[in-house]
Order: structure tokens, then sequence, then C-alpha cells
């Protein structure tokens, strides 16, 4: 009997992905939603921000959009992250060891499902910051730039979560991870640039802190166009994460299967 090929198993599992999602209406909504009610009003409550000589730009909707993509990334995390989790409760993946499945596509295909609602998630932040008065200054070649580089920090985040979730084997462990990233993206550049935070301590977190630099690779194609420094950190930062955390996951996976 003729083994189905890798690509056919990754779509199916990738179809079984985005079906559990769309059936869960929490997992749609908040990704949506929060990240945008979040951006109004930090946009209304720091607009007065952009009067500080040095901000980068008049219009904090410009400024804050970046975070969007992010928090959205952390709920790409999460979702990744829960569904395999449940798959170990529940014993799909114990099930799966036994059949012909080739394992990578069990990996392949959560990830690929959960970055295609990133990127639908991503499209709605472009256009209701659009409708908003968002103008992205490296053009329509930014705009798919930015999408690009959103949907790889989407995939870092979903890898990530896709370990902690094969890890622990618990939905509720990956979910309790949510408030630790949620602390690391306040202590970032997410609410001011690095150079105008007083606090020097809070600027120091900042500058080690790699969500600072995920921010600023998004943030530059919308205030500076195309600026090389930052693009080159930004696309550095998510193929590292990225690289790490999947080989994390596989190697994870890889443990799972055989203790199954």
């Amino acid at each position: 009997m003729t083994a189905t090929p890798l690509r056919v198993q990754v779509a199916e599992l990738a179809r079984r992905s985005i079906l559990q999602t769309l059936s869960q209406p929490l997992l749609i909504v908040p990704p949506v939603l929060f990240p945008l009610v979040l951006v109004a009003v930090n946009s209304s409550g720091l607009q007065a921000a952009t009067r500080i000589p040095g901000f980068p730009t008049d219009n904090y909707v410009d400024f804050a959009i970046a975070v969007a993509f992010i928090q959205g990334a952390l709920f790409a995390m999460i979702n990744a992250g829960s569904a395999l989790a449940r798959d170990v409760e529940t014993g799909f993946l114990r099930r799966l060891a036994m059949t012909p499945m080739q394992r990578p596509a069990l990996l392949i295909g959560q990830l690929t499902g959960v970055i295609v609602v990133a990127f639908f998630s991503a499209l709605i932040y472009l256009g209701v910051g659009f409708l908003a008065g968002l103008h992205v200054k490296a053009g329509p070649g930014g705009v798919v730039a930015l999408l690009a580089l959103a949907m790889l920090i989407a995939l870092g985040f979903a890898a990530l979560g896709a370990l902690i979730g094969l890890r622990s084997g618990s939905a509720e462990a990956v979910q309790g991870f949510f408030p630790l990233f949620f602390v690391l993206l306040f202590l970032s550049s997410s609410s001011l640039p690095r150079p105008l935070i007083d606090h020097e301590w809070f600027r120091t977190i900042a500058t080690y802190n790699p969500l600072s630099y995920l921010i600023e690779g998004i943030r530059s194609f919308i205030i500076y166009g195309w600026d090389g420094r930052a693009l080159a950190l930004g696309f550095g930062f998510a193929i590292l994460i990225v690289a790490l955390a999947i080989a994390g996951a596989s190697q994870a996976l890889r443990t799972r299967l055989v203790r199954t």
C-alpha cells in the first residue's frame, strides 16, 4: 500500500487545526478583539506622548499598531500549545503514534493551521488600522514585508507554544505562560521608543528584551520606511525564535511519542 505523501498529511492536519479553531469562538474573538481594543485605549490615552521631542510620529496609532501583531502572536502560542496539549490529554497523540502518519506532519499541520488564523487576524489589524488613519511609509511592498515578518513572529511563538504543550501535556500549563509573556511585552518598547524611556532600569530591560526588536521591526515599516538595522534585528530575532522553538518542539514530539 502506497504511503500517504507528507504534504497530504500536513494539509489534513492543518484543516483539522483550522476547523478546531473555527468551532471555538473563544479561540478567534480574543486574538482579534483584544489587541485592537488595547491599541484603541493606548492611542486615546497616550496621544499626548507624540508631542514629546524626538517622538517619531504625530499619530500614536502608527506607533501602537505594531503591538497588536505581537499580541496576536502570543495568542497563536496559546492556541497551538493548548491544541497539542489537548491531543496529549485526549489520547489522540497516542492513537496517532500507532498509524502510518509521518511524525513531522502533526507539528507542521498544527502550526500551519494556527498561522492561517494568525494571517487573517493580521489582515484585520491592518484593515482597522487603515480605517483609523494608519499610514505605512514603506508603501505597498512594505505592507507585504510587514505581514511576512508578522507571520514569522507568529510561527515562532506558535512553535514555542507547541513546545510547552508537548512538554507539559496540559492546556492549563500553556495558558499559564500568557501572563509571563504579557509582562515581557509591557517591559519592552511597546509604549515608548527606548531612547525616550526615562527610567534607566526600564530602558535597560527593554534593550535586552527580544520583544522590543520584534515590535521595532514591524513598526519600522510604518514609521520609518525601510530601516535596515531595525529590519535586520526584527527578522534576525524572529528567525532565531523560530529555529529554536521548532527544534525544541520537534524534540518534545519525539519524546512524547516514545512515552506513548
